[in-house]
């Protein structure tokens, strides 16, 4: 299914999407509605023990053949280019896993032009539903333009038995879209940025799914599928923008710096988070309260106080973070974002609790 903008740009949007219980039990019958009947299938490490037997039967059932499997154990570029290339002949790749595993599938799929289907084991960011995979090349993990989802399905009887920390982490990397947003809208009010309106107002309401809610107890499914629903449309956002403007700002170059630097980095979602309270206080962002309720509502705030920063890495960190990405203005590339950065994490109240 695709719609055009104005530049005649092909957009890939989900044409299977599914967000419910039991869930996995059904797709087979899925893949056989659209015709993918043979697939090559890669799971995360563990996830067989988790929903293998299901999956199977699902699959058997509807007469899918698996003509190739893998566990994915790694995302080296040249790796995942040389096993594309040596495939059966697929209608579908299907990923069922975390991060690394739908990187792995998404970038195959890219690569062979043919349907990827992701099946997100943890909603912990919203890599599920964006056509960008972090990939090792040369050593180094680099985000590279990978297929976008013809298929999403999310098992909330899986997602409900994550832990604490994927939750909180895709509770940070959903939040984060509220700087992001205001990046790109400085950005495009200097000149130095092409801006989307649809997919900024894509943004806004995946924000409100996620505000809305009356509940902020991470373990109500009605919160969770409102996580889930959330990322997904963020991750459909950067497709509509043809970047990861949507989703991706100041606070996202912390947490790649942080990444770099933090002798033990913490869960991409944890770093981002934090850091998005940081860029809103230098943006002045109007939304600096709403992302103080959800923080302290969530429990995230209480869950990052338990394990803070050390003060001594984050510094480092903002010092390298408006280097990452060339010629991408954020709050961060104003001449004293470092100096009112660290006053903040000196004087705010709710910084000095979680960057020590």
């Amino acid at each position: 299914m695709r719609a055009v903008d104005a530049t005649n740009k092909q957009i890939e949007i989900p044409y299977l999407l599914k967000i419910g219980s039991n869930k996995t039990s059904r797709i087979g019958k899925y893949l056989y509605d659209k015709g993918m009947l043979r697939i090559a299938l890669f799971m995360g490490e563990g996830i067989e023990a988790l929903v293998g037997k299901t999956l199977r039967d699902s699959l058997k059932t509807n007469g899918i053949e698996i003509l190739y499997e893998q566990i994915v154990s790694s995302v080296e570029i040249d790796d995942i280019t040389h096993l594309a290339f040596s495939l059966p002949t697929v209608t579908a790749i299907v990923g069922v896993g975390g991060g690394k595993t739908l990187d792995f599938a998404k970038f195959a799929s890219h690569l062979l032009r043919i349907p990827f289907i992701s099946v997100p084991t943890s909603i912990s960011n919203d890599g599920f539903g964006s056509s960008s995979a972090s990939l090792t090349i040369r050593g180094k993990r680099k985000s590279v333009k990978a297929a976008s989802p013809f298929g999403i399905v999310i098992d909330l009887d899986i997602i409900k038995n994550i832990p604490d920390i994927f939750m909180y982490s895709g509770i940070g990397d959903m939040i984060s879209k509220i700087t992001a947003l205001k990046d790109w809208q400085i950005a495009r009010d200097k000149g130095l940025a092409r801006f989307v309106d649809f997919a900024s107002m894509m943004a806004y309401n995946s924000l409100d799914i996620l505000f809305l809610k009356h509940s902020f107890d991470i373990r109500c499914e009605s919160f969770q599928r409102s996580l889930a629903s959330s990322l997904m449309i963020s991750g459909l956002a950067m497709e509509i923008a043809g970047s990861s403007r949507p989703a991706s700002g100041s606070e996202h170059l912390i947490s790649h710096a942080l990444d770099e630097i933090a002798e033990n980095p913490k869960m991409h979602g944890i770093q981002v988070g934090i850091a998005t309270y940081l860029c809103a206080l230098l943006q002045n962002n109007e939304q600096i309260e709403n992302i103080k309720l959800v923080f302290e509502k969530t429990g995230f705030l209480s869950f990052a106080q338990k394990n803070p920063f050390r003060y001594d890495e984050f510094v480092e960190a903002l010092k390298l973070a408006p280097s990452i990405k060339r010629n991408f203005y954020t709050i961060l590339s104003e001449p004293d974002s470092f100096k009112r950065a660290i006053d903040f994490i000196k004087n705010d109240s709710l910084l000095k609790t979680v960057i020590i």
